[in-house]
């Protein structure tokens, strides 16, 4: 019995120890509300969980489990199928990660765990996660999504790959081929499950499912669960166990209101909100691909920093638009309905609708991009005559109430004190120099810039591409703009916001109610459809009032 005592204190001084030489991060100051608080009181070590997995949990900055975490990881490691059901950013993709790292055997060169998410961008924000926690453990963590080469997929599926990250169509693909083996994976997760059995995905889900044991393990997470999740669950779960941890649908820390304005008066609006609103970083949504680059343009033009991104983009651009916003490069990013799932920007502590969402579960994706992890955040909605019952639905259907914006909004209810200690993500991601590829989204404004964090150093080979990066946009901007095949250079100035005489007269374009845009200009593409005919555009967006194209939806 003595001995069985001593074995136990020296292995209590060993934890200690292996605690001591972790890289831990600062802590995490900001007030945080009951949607991540109110938990049980367990703490990471109770979970029996790998030592490796532990440094991993530790180094990444997760302090206690959420609420999510703590009624699901027990239940995974159990084996049993799971429907969970939590608000957005409450800690669900940890809630699944955690304990399919525990599950799997690094020795074992089969595919272990599938993960499904609507999203690219999503996908990419979910291996970066599986990385970051499992970085102790030797799992190899792969990424496949559209709009990607397949060759390179195959090659590296030739090598050991333990958990598999992809939007369905491209892991279909690859099963299809024989390429990626499924037949020994015993786990199958999905994240924004309510997406993924849309009608739009559910017979590729369907396909997906018969590559997989009969015996594997599902397990579903969302923050809204239609009746198309309850028929699946039927067909293809064993007795999955339910937790639902929605009391209420919006997040307690988001402060919501709406700003009634004509279409025209929009900008305007948006500028004031620019300079009254203490802002750390934004995102915009617009209903339609058009609308985004169109506004993105506007808002350069105002003086603003702001990035672009949609599903019209190439892969590319998308990449290098998500990867710069996550690590402070750029203030605003307007975007549409694409980033709306899962997104986990912890500096956004603001996000506006210039264009009021159809319904309820939209405009609960996209509030929820503020406000993570129980943080403070505010949502500003742009309502006009047209969007009055799509509030009034909205409102009935969350159960919430948006309140008029008042002249002063109070800076505690979503301005942090110290900005510069919210965490960032350790980016992994690797710019394509100028001189090979142009991305089609705006620079960086000299006017606004958001605080930079600091940055870890890299590699000299990425610092050498940097520099050759630099020397060649030098050698660009050197050479006529005829040669390079660019606009006019009053309109590439007024894009970047660098041209001061353009963007006067757009201001006073603005203030003259020439449309909501400001009529004159020609958009991003040249389109004869967005040309001032020297008509006076009333109503941005009417399908009458932009030419032989026809209105486009994201």
């Amino acid at each position: 019995m003595t001995d069985i005592l001593i074995d136990k204190l020296r292995n209590s001084d060993a934890d200690d120890d292996w605690k001591k030489g972790l890289n831990i991060p600062a802590k995490d100051t900001r007030t945080q509300t009951e949607d991540v608080t109110n938990t049980k009181g367990l703490e990471w070590e109770d979970f029996n969980l790998k030592r490796d997995l532990l440094k991993g949990i530790f180094e990444a900055g997760y302090e206690k489990p959420s609420p999510i975490q703590e009624e699901s990881i027990p239940i995974a490691l159990a084996g049993r199928d799971i429907l969970a059901r939590a608000k957005n950013g409450t800690g669900k993709t940890a809630a699944f990660v955690i304990p399919a790292l525990e599950k799997i055997n690094p020795k074992v060169s089969k595919i272990q765990c599938l993960i499904l998410v609507p999203t690219r961008e999503l996908a990419m924000q979910t291996s970066q996660v599986c990385k970051i926690l499992g970085k102790h453990l030797g799992v190899n963590v792969m990424v496949t999504t559209g709009g990607t080469g397949l060759r390179d997929d195959i090659v590296r599926l030739q090598d050991a790959v333990h958990i598999v990250v992809g939007t369905p169509g491209r892991i279909l693909d690859l099963a299809s081929k024989q390429v990626a083996d499924l037949s020994e994976c015993p786990m199958f997760i999905m994240d924004e499950a309510d997406k993924l059995l849309s009608p739009e995905f559910t017979p590729v889900i369907e396909q997906l499912l018969q590559f997989h044991p009969k015996d594997r393990q599902v397990m579903l997470f969302s923050a809204t669960f239609p009746i198309s999740v309850k028929a699946f669950s039927d067909n293809n779960m064993r007795d999955p166990y339910e937790i639902n941890l929605m009391d209420e649908l919006t997040l307690r820390g988001i402060t919501q209101y709406y700003a009634y304005v004509e279409e025209r008066q929009k900008v305007h609006c948006l500028n004031t909100l620019f300079s009254k609103l203490q802002i750390n970083q934004s995102i915009i949504f617009c209903n339609s691909t058009n609308r985004v680059e169109l506004l993105a343009k506007k808002i350069t033009e105002l003086g603003y920093s702001c990035f672009y991104s949609h599903a019209k983009m190439p892969q590319a651009a998308r990449n290098r638009v998500f990867h710069d916003f996550r690590n402070g490069v750029c203030r605003n990013l307007v975007c549409s309905d694409l980033l709306t799932r899962g997104i986990d920007i912890q500096a956004v502590n603001v996000v506006i609708n210039f264009d009021f969402p159809k319904n309820a579960e939209t405009y609960l994706h996209r509030i929820g991009r503020s406000g993570r992890y129980g943080h403070l955040g505010l949502a500003i909605n742009l309502i006009n005559w047209d969007d009055r019952f799509n509030l009034y639905n909205i409102e009935r259907e969350l159960g919430t109430e948006i309140h008029p914006i008042p002249a002063e909004i109070p800076k505690n209810l979503y301005v942090y004190e110290n900005p510069e200690t919210i965490p960032r993500p350790i980016s992994t991601f690797k710019p394509v120099p100028i001189g090979q590829k142009q991305l089609p989204m705006p620079q960086t404004s000299q006017q606004q810039q958001v605080p930079q964090q600091p940055q870890p150093q890299q590699p000299q080979q990425a610092q050498e591409q940097q520099k050759q990066a630099q020397q060649e946009l030098q050698q660009q901007q050197a050479q006529p703009a005829a040669q390079q095949g660019q606009p006019r250079s009053g309109h590439q100035n007024d894009w970047h916001g660098q041209n001061r005489q353009g963007y006067q007269q757009n201001r006073n374009m603005h203030q003259g109610n020439r449309g909501g845009y400001g009529g004159s200009h020609r958009g991003g593409r040249g389109r004869g459809g967005y040309q001032n005919q020297g008509q006076r555009h009333q109503n941005y967006g009417a399908p009458q009032q932009r030419g032989p194209r026809q209105q486009q939806t994201a």
